[in-house]
């Protein structure tokens, strides 16, 4: 490991030439993982456990622990796959925050993205969190989250300036950081621990001529690369991409191009919590003198309280009424709206499918896209364009315009901020597997020896101190935790297999109601959902009606209780028994193995609250 001069004051840059490892290719060992009695870390040993970020893009979320005190660094959401259906959210699985909440002091947040801060309302609902620091900006969005979700009497908000440090328990100081990012008001962190320092770099990227003028601020971070770094956590996003990632200016000359060549009305998406790119399009309709119509709850809220902090800076006239849109002039008229990533409910979305209640696509219409496709979203967005299209609108989108720029370093841009801290150890964090492989591999061509360095997964407990180095010393729960529309609960994976069944098989449910002496009142009702049959919903019933009176006949006997002193009827045996009769049906004409709901009801007593028999979904969903 190269040396490196320690001190407690603040140091001057210093040049240095550290070897390079030429035209090899770095190989990258399995993660080392701590025998049984290692899994027990000391207690002032430091614990970094991952809960999401790793092996996936979104839900970041980051523990650490030391000395029974954990502090956490952001707690972010991710967006469904295909496959959850009716899940909007996707979120970490936190049991192991919720059986240690005693030991939370607090909570660390970099920066407002939605990967980032969207997970914490849903959190607070399930344990406290003593105090959240965090930027002006990332906190006002995360207030209003928590007003919304009644939780805001959970924690205390607290914001920081940069260079600002802040004490959690008697553990942890952290120093906030300037960075750069494609959000306005980003950090990286210094967190100093009784076992050393950690740099946190959250998301960045090296952006020398930002937008807001706000400079990434790397003689902090090469003070602590010279005082002495144990351990560099970093972004590993574009690691697959060589060179550097552009600065969000680049853009800026490609959209002036497009908004001077569009002879009708505009309309632009972008993520609505991209603060540069949005002040960037403000200032162009200025420029070119369009009126602008924002659209998108989302939009509004981070552009009023972007402009409120002073990151975002034009008039007020600028905005007019949506409900104005129709007497403004074609060439006059800017739409910023929702929906870049073809979400089923933005503004875009609900525009290109004719369903937006106040704007219609007209032929002629130019409609930018503003934003690259996040992995899971293409088709989306894809869809999205061709409706648009199909409508007679101009659609710019697609890398070759040069419309969007990445907020995350590329390749070159994380070799300075490891040639800035000069760690001891290293842990790549956000991204897929082959990008932490691929930082690593990264950081190991910058001198970090590999076996400074693991590759995990969420949920591994990393202990990282001088004595020991850097380990996996086991496992905490990890997982995701799914919430739907209603957002009043975890989606749980017994009802996520159903709706998954549901979608991909129907369901058939048989209605019956039978007396106390075992004969059918009406003939069984019968529903197919989703179900491909060559027999019509008529003929089910026929059928269906002959096996249940069938049923009835020979395993009546089967359910009549003579113990007592009168004669009682085991309804929960006479549904099984149907069930099984039914089952053997279905099997007969089916292929398949249907979901089937029986629903028994028998006739209402004098004294009887209900005339239906209560069953459990266990005992009432057969698979057929």
């Amino acid at each position: 490991m190269r040396q490196r001069t320690r001190s407690s004051q603040r140091s001057r840059v210093t040049t240095k030439n550290d070897s390079q490892n030429g035209n090899q290719r770095p190989q990258i060992a399995a993660p080392k993982t701590a025998n049984k009695s290692a899994s027990k870390v000391d207690k002032s040993t430091l614990k970094v456990i991952p809960l999401g970020g790793l092996h996936e893009i979104g839900k970041n979320t980051c523990v650490f622990e030391i000395n029974d005190e954990i502090i956490l660094v952001d707690a972010g959401l991710a967006f469904p796959s295909d496959g959850m259906h009716g899940v909007n959210i996707v979120l970490p699985d936190v049991t192991y925050l919720r059986e240690n909440s005693h030991k939370i002091k607090g909570m660390i947040v970099t920066h407002g993205h939605e990967d980032h801060i969207g997970g914490i309302a849903f959190h607070l609902k399930q344990f406290d969190i003593p105090v959240i620091y965090g930027p002006r900006l990332a906190m006002a969005l995360l207030a209003d989250k928590l007003e919304e979700a009644g939780v805001a009497d959970r924690t205390e908000l607290r914001t920081v300036q940069p260079r600002d440090v802040v004490k959690l328990g008697q553990s942890f100081a952290v120093e906030y950081i300037r960075n750069t990012h494609s959000m306005a008001d980003s950090f990286t962190v210094a967190l100093r621990t009784p076992a050393g320092i950690v740099i946190f770099t959250g998301d960045f990227k090296v952006d020398h001529t930002p937008v807001d003028g706000e400079y990434f601020d790397f003689a902090r971070l090469a003070a602590y690369g010279e005082e002495g770094v144990l351990c560099l956590i970093s972004d590993s996003t574009n690691s697959e991409v060589p060179g550097h990632t552009p600065s969000e200016r680049s853009v800026f000359p490609n959209l002036d191009r497009a908004f001077s060549e569009a002879p009708g009305r505009l309309m632009v998406t972008t993520f609505a919590s991209s603060v540069h790119r949005v002040n960037m399009l403000l200032e162009l309709a200025q420029k070119h003198k369009r009126s602008v119509f924002v659209v998108g709850r989302s939009m509004l809220n981070v552009i009023a309280h972007a402009r409120s902090l002073g990151y975002i800076k034009c008039p007020d006239d600028l905005f007019k009424p949506l409900n104005t849109l129709n007497s403004c002039p074609d060439e006059k008229a800017m739409i910023l709206t929702t929906g870049s990533q073809g979400e089923p409910m933005a503004a875009l979305t609900r525009i290109s499918n004719g369903s937006h209640r106040q704007i219609k696509v007209r032929s002629g219409d130019t409609i930018i896209f503003s934003a690259n496709p996040i992995p899971g979203n293409t088709i989306a967005v894809v869809n999205t364009i061709d409706r648009l299209m199909a409508q007679g609108a101009n659609v710019i989108y697609g890398k070759r315009r040069g419309l969007h720029v990445s907020g995350h370093g590329a390749q070159e841009d994380q070799k300075l901020m490891l040639a800035l801290t000069r760690p001891k150890y290293f842990l790549p964090v956000h991204g897929e597997h082959r990008m932490l492989v691929k930082h690593a591999a990264t950081a190991q061509s910058m001198g970090v020896p590999e076996e400074n360095m693991v590759v995990i997964q969420n949920g591994d407990i990393v202990a990282v101190d001088n004595q020991q180095g850097i380990r996996i010393a086991g496992k905490v729960s990890s997982g995701i935790e799914l919430v739907d529309s209603s957002r009043n609960g975890i989606v749980g994976r017994t009802v996520l297999k159903e709706r998954q069944q549901l979608a991909e098989d129907g369901i058939i449910t048989v209605s019956t109601t039978v007396d106390t002496n075992g004969k059918l009142l009406a003939p069984p009702m019968v529903h197919l959902r989703g179900v491909v049959t060559k027999h019509s919903e008529a003929d089910w019933n026929e059928k269906i009606n002959r096996v249940v009176a069938s049923g009835l006949r020979s395993r009546w006997n089967e359910v009549i209780d003579t113990s007592g002193d009168q004669k009682t009827v085991r309804w929960d045996g006479l549904r099984s028994r149907l069930e099984e009769e039914v089952r053997h049906c279905v099997r007969r004409e089916l292929p398949k193995r249907y979901p089937l709901i029986i629903f028994l009801m028998q006739p209402i007593k004098a004294e009887a609250p209900t005339a239906t028999t209560i069953e459990t979904p266990k005992k009432r969903v057969v698979a057929v």
